[in-house]
């Protein structure tokens, strides 16, 4: 087909409805498969021999709303920066317990959180589920907490974005990697389109025991299954193998690809076709997210063209990445390990970390002078001339900056930096060392056309050294 034949096809609206709605399927709708409305899903991990534990049912008093406690959050904002189509995009999935809004008794917590990252440039996607009891810091005045109380605490304090700005925003603080786009799917919305695409193909690796809603519990055993929408769910939601939440978390990532390659594999999409108008108004009402039509279904088509082979998936999990730790009031928690959660965070959506290994940090200031990289500088903090001082000040360390400006947002609670081209490790060696960055506040974000090699963005954890 020729270019100006490509140029004049118009293609219906109900067309880019199904196109959506199996983007939906194939990512937004994996986020079902973090979603329960069981409360006891991940309360009892005996992995690798440690005994189990329970979880509180209902928010403690550590997450209820404080009277006459303003948090700092309230810069959050729910629009996304739009797209351009060659960025990383980062969408974090979520499932909540709706049953806590219908009980009365307030907004949910996530019962789990899944990331889904995806590279145009690499071709690539990453899959990270974060265990629920993660214990991190919630920004915005918060204090340390369970990562899932993340939502619930901004649904709460109702501050602009609500819940999803709240959890997109602890994620990103604790992994160094900026998220755009957040999605949350209901209950029913999952079981019926898998149903609509005719069940998935699911290899069961181990026996275990499901409870499909309004059905009698059974066994799975260790072979493959064609699964319809309530099966598929209650496999992605068993807890009780060896390995607890964090089995549960492997399942859901088995089912999401099935959903995968279901609809691109199997010829759905004349299916979906057929049935787009329909369905989207059966199911658009359960798919709550930020991202627009148009973004949905430029990323779906973008996913269509992602072998398998390039989609790597993680769990944050014991033992390295998390340890088992009591609090002063009696409650388990999982304490992270930031260095080993980055460095699954760099194989996952990176693809290799942003200091080489190969890098000697004993003098990075001369070498960096010599590499000449072009240093863009964002105020990412909202403070009046925090940009130009910095810029200033890293120029009087021999740093070449070409850009000053602000960040995509105002309400960075950290800095990071941004790198756009890996051939400038003593660049990045030396900045780091400058602003005492982490390496979890570095991210490698191929861009062969950035107009810089690399962008500080700076939090409002930086002051310009006087």
């Amino acid at each position: 087909m020729s270019r100006a034949h490509r140029r004049d096809l118009r293609i219906p609206d109900w067309v880019f409805w199904t196109l959506a709605a199996a983007f939906c399927a194939a990512a937004l709708l994996s986020a079902y498969l973090v979603y329960s409305s069981v409360r006891e899903i991940a309360a009892s991990w005996n992995a690798g021999g440690l005994p189990s534990f329970g979880l509180i049912d209902r928010p403690s008093s550590d997450e209820t709303p404080i009277p006459g406690v303003t948090p700092t959050a309230a810069t959050l904002s729910e629009a996304p920066v739009p797209w351009n189509g060659t960025d990383r995009v980062t969408i974090l999935l979520m499932g909540l317990d709706f049953r806590d809004w219908e009980t009365g008794d307030g907004p949910p917590r996530t019962d789990s959180m899944m990331l889904i990252s995806i590279d145009p440039v690499s071709n690539t996607v990453g899959m990270l589920s974060i265990p629920r009891d993660l214990w991190v810091e919630i920004p915005g005045g918060f204090g340390h907490n369970r990562i899932n109380t993340a939502y619930f605490l901004g649904e709460s304090y109702k501050l602009p974005g609500g819940g999803p700005a709240v959890a997109m925003q602890t994620v990103e603080d604790m992994l160094g990697l900026p998220v755009q786009y957040y999605a949350v799917i209901e209950f029913q919305t999952f079981e019926r389109m898998i149903d609509e695409i005719g069940g998935i193909d699911v290899l069961v690796e181990e026996e275990v025991k499901i409870s499909p809603i309004g059905r009698l519990s059974r066994w799975l055993h260790a072979k493959a299954y064609h699964m319809d929408g309530p099966t598929a769910l209650a496999y992605a939601r068993a807890r009780k193998t060896e390995g607890g939440d964090f089995d549960r978390a492997e399942r859901q990532q088995r089912v999401a690809l099935a959903i995968r390659d279901r609809i691109f594999y199997s010829n759905m999409i004349p299916t979906l076709v057929a049935k787009a108008p329909r369905l989207y108004q059966e199911l658009a009402s359960g798919v709550h997210t930020n991202l627009t039509l148009n973004q949905m279904v430029g990323l779906g088509l973008l996913l269509i063209q992602i072998p398998p082979e390039n989609i790597h998936r993680g769990v944050i999990a014991p033992p390295d990445m998390v340890t088992l730790e009591k609090l002063p009031t009696g409650a388990d928690v999982l304490r992270p390990n930031p260095d080993q959660i980055r460095i699954l965070r760099d194989d996952l959506f990176t693809a290799t970390g942003a200091i080489g290994p190969s890098v000697s940090l004993d003098n990075p200031g001369s070498a960096a002078d010599l590499e000449e990289a072009r240093v863009a500088v964002r105020n990412g903090a909202g403070i009046e001339g925090l940009a130009t001082q910095t810029s200033d000040y890293l120029k009087q360390q021999g740093l070449n900056v070409v850009e000053i400006g602000n960040a995509d947002r105002l309400d960075y609670g950290k800095s990071r930096l941004v790198v756009y081209q890996d051939t400038f490790p003593y660049t990045v060696s030396y900045l780091a060392s400058l602003l005492e960055l982490s390496e979890s506040q570095i991210l490698l974000q191929s861009d062969p056309n950035s107009p810089v090699d690399m962008a500080l963005i700076l939090g409002s954890d930086w002051q310009v050294p006087q």
